[in-house]
């Protein structure tokens, strides 16, 4: 088995860092890899991108060292197969909160008879053996609701999932807690260290948005072994206003 480079970053014992896209950027990818992060994720559901926008700005990472995932809204066998044809080493699942849909997501991402993915080697790079291309797909469920928790244990135990990211601020507004609170409430803060907990234990890889470096550090504190920092529009912000302080102090 060839592993994509998102399962070659995993098997290190450290965390993995990512940043997010979410519009259309020839740069922002790259600038990411440069920075030495380890995966970019591309959003496609909050975001303006479509899937030729992220199949293009996957194309040009064949050959840049960082790995790639794509959060999608739904286990819609469609947009799934078009990103993964594309060559995205994983997707992200979104509102997942039950073990049926995980297990829709997962058949996504599988050629029959095991699932329901057709067949189309738009990368011909990725080869055509589709034992291999299903072997390299990593597989996560976005739990983000106080409902998903309910069925967590069944969710974690459906066969073929990869792993568990979190989404912290939709968890925080079905929680009843105010969004911008969502790092530091504790009963949302309980609630993640529950799924860290709960995941792992069924040998599941844990990822979740962090937003902030220092939350970064908090949630590799917990166990999340796949964290992304920061989206292009943050960094950019940020360095952004780096520079301007430094001209203007």
């Amino acid at each position: 088995m060839t592993l994509s480079r998102l399962q070659q970053a995993l098997g290190r014992s450290a965390p993995i860092w990512g940043g997010w896209i979410t519009g259309p950027t020839l740069t922002g990818p790259e600038e990411f890899a440069q920075a030495g992060y380890d995966y970019v994720g591309f959003d496609a559901q909050h975001s303006y991108l479509d899937d030729a926008d992220i199949a293009g700005m996957l194309r040009r990472l064949e050959h840049v060292p960082i790995a790639t995932v794509v959060r999608l809204s739904s286990a819609d066998p469609a947009p799934i197969g078009r990103v993964l044809d594309a060559g995205a080493d994983g997707i992200v699942v979104a509102m997942i909160e039950s073990a049926e849909q995980a297990a829709a997501a997962v058949a996504a991402t599988r050629y029959p008879p095991a699932g329901v993915r057709s067949f189309g080697p738009l990368r011909a790079s990725l080869g055509y053996d589709t034992a291999a291309l299903e072997e390299r797909v990593s597989v996560f469920a976005m739990i983000e609701t106080a409902a998903a928790l309910t069925d967590l244990d069944q969710i974690c135990a459906v066969p073929g999932l990869s792993g568990i990211y979190v989404g912290p601020s939709d968890l925080a507004l079905s929680m009843g807690v105010d969004v911008r609170k969502s790092a530091s409430h504790p009963e949302v803060l309980d609630a993640i260290a529950h799924i860290q907990r709960t995941a792992s234990e069924a040998n599941l890889v844990t990822g979740i948005h962090a937003g902030t470096g220092t939350n970064g550090r908090a949630m590799a504190g917990l166990g999340y072994q796949m964290i992304t920092l920061a989206a292009e529009s943050q960094a950019l912000r940020r360095g952004a206003a780096e520079f301007l302080k430094e001209a203007s102090s």
